[in-house]
């Protein structure tokens, strides 16, 4: 996905970015936002449930027997949907959306992006698997920038992903959301780098 060099030339380019605000960026690139066994399980489960009914109708086999063979369908149905479905395959678009939102969410929290002075952390995360990607930004810039900024940002950075070109993607991302924040946040006297600037791989 990204090697050593990718996250350094990312890492260089918030370094880059940061020197023009007084704002902090935070990458993060997670590989699978989630990882939606529950879905598999429930399909197998509920497919399982109908077996028995054409052995009770057209066979004389036991209840034991039948019951056997119920579970061995099922842990068959289990193994083929969790290899087919690997990736979310059954699971909605909205579902996938928000549980990489909810990421995101947390992500912005744990990379303390909510203890930056003036409030100006900017966190750029993208989830690969879902195809999502967001900019979440701290009370201190997001009073002052709108949503429809972020996303101009982001769709580029959706489409580079899309066409295995992530770290040129990401960078162009980055640039972009510190000419943002230097428009918004522009560097102070006192200002210190606080978060670090690697990318954060989950």
């Amino acid at each position: 996905m990204l090697n050593s060099d990718d996250r350094d030339a990312i890492a260089e380019a918030v370094r880059e970015a940061e020197r023009q605000t007084s704002g902090e960026i935070v990458v993060v690139v997670d590989r699978a936002a989630g990882s939606y066994v529950a879905v598999p399980l429930v399909l197998a489960l509920a497919l399982a449930l109908f077996l028995p009914w054409p052995f009770l109708l057209i066979t004389n086999l036991s209840a034991a027997s039948i019951f056997l063979a119920q579970l061995i369908a099922a842990a068959l149905l289990l193994a083929t949907l969790l290899w087919y479905g690997r990736g979310g395959r059954f699971v909605p678009g909205f579902v996938k959306r928000r549980q990489a939102h909810e990421t995101a969410l947390r992500e912005f929290t744990a990379r303390g992006l909510t203890l930056t002075q003036g409030r100006t952390g900017v966190l750029l995360y993208i989830a690969v698997q879902e195809r999502y990607a967001e900019v979440v930004a701290d009370a201190g810039i997001s009073a002052k920038v709108d949503g429809e900024a972020w996303q101009k940002i982001v769709e580029p950075l959706l489409a580079a992903a899309a066409q295995d070109a992530l770290r040129e993607g990401l960078i162009a991302a980055v640039r972009d959301v510190g000419a943002v924040l230097a428009a918004h946040a522009p560097p102070a006297a006192d200002d210190v780098d606080e978060l670090p600037n690697k990318v954060v791989i989950l």
